[in-house]
């Protein structure tokens, strides 16, 4: 009976991208993201970007940032984009490449807000790190010729220009956030899907 089940299931867990052990990773970080929620205004306080802390000697927040959220709300709003966002790009780059996609996705994004948004004094959430992931796989689906590439980059492309041209109905959404790591998302997924290519490549020659 358990074999039957999971036969059954194995198709929705291959759709979702669930499979070969990945739901480790997906676990792993909501587990991460809710761990750290539960520590409670203290670690908030001490990880958020801040620019009073940064100025003071507190670069870590430019990358400790993405994991804090406001609340629980705030919280299962990312987590239900990256369950999104890993069905469609999960198998697209292996795991240190996706590290590499996230650090440099959230280091742009702190940069970006240091020196281009001043206005903006303080910023947790891990949405902006979400629109360089989405950024990086619509790139390597670009790069691939998948069928679903312009629909990725329409989708993309018009959401940040609503978020740009009109205020979000959340008022502590970061717009910046999500513009900065789209931006540096979709580069480095751009010259990652180069680098395969390039490998594939020699491979086959």
């Amino acid at each position: 009976m358990s074999d039957v089940r999971a036969n059954r299931l194995a198709p929705i867990a291959a759709a979702l991208q669930w499979d070969r052990g990945r739901w480790i990773w997906l676990l792993s970080i909501a587990l991460l993201l809710d761990l750290v929620l539960g520590f409670g205004d203290g670690a908030a306080t001490l990880l958020r970007y801040d620019r009073t802390g940064i100025a003071a000697g507190g670069w870590w927040r430019l990358l400790t940032a993405h994991l804090v959220h406001l609340d629980v709300r705030h919280l299962i709003l990312n987590e239900l984009g990256l369950v999104l966002i890993w069905a469609l790009f999960a198998e697209d780059y292996d795991p240190v490449e996706w590290g590499i996609v996230a650090a440099a996705g959230a280091l742009a994004i702190g940069s970006g807000l240091w020196w281009l948004s001043p206005r903006i004094t303080w910023y947790v959430g891990a949405s902006g790190v979400l629109h360089a992931a989405m950024a990086a796989g619509s790139a390597r689906h670009l790069a691939a010729g998948m069928r679903d590439r312009w629909i990725l980059l329409l989708a993309l492309g018009g959401k940040l220009a609503a978020e740009r041209g009109f205020r979000p109905a959340a008022g502590w959404v970061v717009v910046d956030a999500h513009l900065y790591g789209a931006a540096a998302g979709f580069l480095v997924g751009a010259a990652l899907s180069a680098h395969i290519a390039i490998i594939r490549h020699r491979r086959n020659a």
